[in-house]
């Protein structure tokens, strides 16, 4: 008998290749689409569903919407607002990985009858005498496993990633010769609810503007900001310092005094941390790694692996050593724990 599999279908090349994939392969295939946010006409969902319904059609599956917008609001975009206001700045697709796709998506497809479900990333799942890994994906260029870190081995259980083994092109060229209308549509960029349009824009609905000054590390006011919650840590656009001399980032925020710190120079000392300390950790394997290893680590996505040590390990809260100092290491972010192509978990940067 062939299981049933439930894929989550975006409207994009990656999520329709899963599809045909799994559909190929003898799955009874189910498409779901999720709407995850409705504040606004600017959200590309209404054309995103229209894409899936065309390929869904050329593959020959049914399709399902559903709304998870409440549950996005509540756990995902509420901890978003709360975070950019407290000067941090969070990674909202970690948390929709976590809260959403694979904990409200995966619960509905198993009130279908689902035994899985299957979605587009870039990454892979392996199983060893009852344990499950999550590890990178053969195209390092596409790999997703950073914002996958917070699963858990029951969600892995239950999940198929059909393009882990795959290179972008090849699943461009999967797509172009089974006439997926999707084939040449232009992957998304950015976070999801604000898509094309300005970030500062968009923020500021919500958190109104305001404004203090910029100053040098030794106290020398040099301009003006709008809010320190539409800065983050290594920013140099949108500044407004002009000036002879290197450009100008962010190295800090001085929350009390409502004082954003500015600093010349990419590689600036404000600039660069060979520790840190992150809490909310989650390991996928239920069990927190060796402390004696070298490991890999990435403080943001598209990074390269950073050789680090485990320094101090808790229950809530793991410190890293880093070989080298790593750039603007930024309070919010995630960083994510490898053991060569395994993916081990992770935290929160404090």
């Amino acid at each position: 008998m062939s299981d049933r599999v439930v894929v989550g279908l975006s409207g994009g090349v990656d999520s329709s290749v899963a599809a045909l994939l799994l559909k190929q392969q003898g799955h009874e295939v189910i498409g779901l689409f999720m709407r995850n946010w409705e504040d606004d006409a600017e959200c590309p969902a209404k054309q995103d569903f229209l894409d899936v319904l065309a390929v869904a059609e050329v593959i020959g599956i049914e399709v399902e919407a559903v709304n998870f917008a409440k549950e996005y609001k509540e756990r995902v975009f509420s901890y978003f607002l709360r975070e950019y206001q407290a000067g941090r700045t969070p990674n909202p697709d970690v948390l929709c990985n976590s809260e959403i796709k694979f904990k409200a998506f995966l619960e509905h497809a198993l009130s279908l009858g689902a035994s899985k479900i299957a979605t587009g990333h870039y990454a892979r799942v392996t199983e060893h005498q009852g344990e499950f890994s999550l590890l990178k994906a053969q195209d390092s260029a596409k790999d997703q496993s950073y914002f996958l870190y917070r699963l858990n081995q029951i969600q892995l259980s239950k999940t198929l990633f059909p393009l882990g083994e795959l290179l972008k092109p090849e699943v461009r060229e999967i797509a172009r010769i089974a006439n997926l209308p999707t084939h040449a549509k232009k992957d998304s960029t950015g976070i999801c609810f604000i898509g094309e349009r300005d970030f500062r824009t968009f923020l500021s609905r919500y958190l109104p503007k305001q404004p203090g000054e910029m100053e040098t590390p030794d106290g020398r006011c040099i301009g003006q900001h709008e809010g320190l919650m539409y800065y983050t840590l290594g920013q140099r656009q949108g500044l407004g310092i002009g000036g002879q001399g290197e450009p100008w980032f962010v190295a800090g925020k001085d929350m009390q005094r409502n004082v954003l710190i500015v600093v010349q120079g990419h590689e600036h000392p404000l600039l660069l941390k060979d520790m840190l300390v992150a809490q909310d950790l989650n390991w996928i394997s239920g069990r927190a790694p060796e402390i004696t290893p070298t490991y890999g680590a990435k403080t943001r996505y598209r990074q390269q692996d950073a050789a680090c040590r485990i320094t101090q390990l808790a229950q809530d809260q793991v410190a890293l050593k880093f070989d080298a100092e790593q750039w603007a290491v930024t309070p919010g972010q995630s960083v994510v724990m490898y053991a060569d192509e395994t993916c081990l978990g992770g935290g929160v940067i404090q």
